[in-house]
């Protein structure tokens, strides 16, 4: 007998979670292109004090830089989480972990974009941050899609997972 607390994703849910995916990627590219042409070389443009400014940079490596030198690496590495992301939703049952998922996908591309089709050249361009979080570092709008999309993304499945034991 199925049980009725996994019940099954409709079309227009799914619908739902295509858009939010690609919705992220567009804010994520069209702030990158903003801040490209706006930014440029000038110096940062406080907005919060020194906690939050403007700032651009184009990043060779992953959050806070690591792997600058193997751009290659995080290439191939995003492609293979995007991939697991696509498996993952055969398991997905909840409306929540899939917008989830969306944000987490909407986000990992935004920044395989850059990676694909940025300087120095494909597969090991720089990716585009420009939102500086006081000297700690510098991100930008897929960054916040991906860290928002992991956290609800915990939250969806752990809730999914009390309503099982129901």
């Amino acid at each position: 007998m199925a049980d009725s607390s996994r019940a099954h994703l409709t079309r227009i849910q799914w619908l739902w979670a295509a858009f939010v995916c690609v919705l992220a990627v567009a804010a994520d590219q069209v702030t990158k292109l903003w801040a490209r042409s706006a930014l440029g070389d000038t110096a940062p443009r406080p907005l919060v004090g020194d906690w939050l400014s403007l700032r651009l940079v184009h990043n060779s490596g992953a959050a806070f830089s690591l792997g600058a030198d193997r751009t290659w690496v995080l290439t191939i590495i995003t492609v293979v989480i995007i991939a697991l992301l696509v498996a993952l939703l055969t398991r997905i049952r909840r409306f929540s972990a899939l917008l989830a998922i969306a944000l987490l996908m909407g986000g990992a591309w935004g920044n395989l974009i850059d990676r694909l089709t940025a300087q120095p050249g494909f597969g090991v361009g720089h990716v585009t941050d420009f939102i500086a979080y006081g000297n700690a570092f510098v991100g930008n709008v897929a960054d916040i899609w991906i860290v928002v999309g992991a956290a609800w993304l915990v939250f969806a499945l752990s809730r999914e997972g009390t309503k099982e034991q129901q």
